[in-house]
């Protein structure tokens, strides 16, 4: 990765890491959709980032986020283990193409694995990180609704970024 790629991520990830703690922090849709925009700077990584550089990634924009919402550690915690599941699923992908490198984004891609790639590490992330915060089993049908809504809401907004960006 050059120089100029890796400013240009750098400045990715800030972009929405402040579209997050400024603007989607409090956008909540029918009291169930959450979206959390900023695990994109994650997901968005070329394929061949390293997996140290990856973690280090993901626990830094987790841990701001967890600052400004007071949240202890949790999504810090989710992004660390959708970055540490990322290479796997990248590989996994790359052995059933045949492929000996992958480029991330719609246009490389394509739509359908595109969404194969995002959709499993985004459940993931939410799953975790509304389990985590639920209190009781008594609101796991809650929990359930919470995750499907707010899976739906961040794929449909990573969708339209993707589509939009000008890479």
């Amino acid at each position: 990765m050059s120089l100029r790629e890796a400013i240009q991520y750098t400045l990715m990830i800030l972009l929405y890491l402040i579209v997050q703690i400024f603007f989607l922090r409090n956008v909540v849709l029918f009291n169930y959709a959450f979206c959390f925009i900023y695990i994109a700077g994650v997901l968005m990584l070329p394929a061949d980032t390293d997996r140290m550089y990856l973690l280090l990634i993901g626990f830094a924009t987790g841990f701001m986020v967890d600052v400004f919402s007071n949240t202890f550690g949790m999504h810090a915690f989710a992004t660390v283990l959708i970055a540490y599941i990322r290479p796997f699923l990248i590989h996994y992908q790359m052995e059933a193409k045949g492929a000996e490198r992958m480029d991330i984004g719609i246009r490389s891609q394509g739509l359908g694995a595109f969404l194969a790639y995002i959709l499993p590490l985004i459940l993931i992330h939410h799953a975790v990180l509304f389990v985590m915060e639920m209190n009781n089993f008594g609101m796991i049908l809650y929990t359930l609704i919470r995750i499907g809504a707010s899976v739906l809401l961040t794929t449909i907004l990573l969708v339209l970024l993707e589509l939009f960006s000008k890479r």
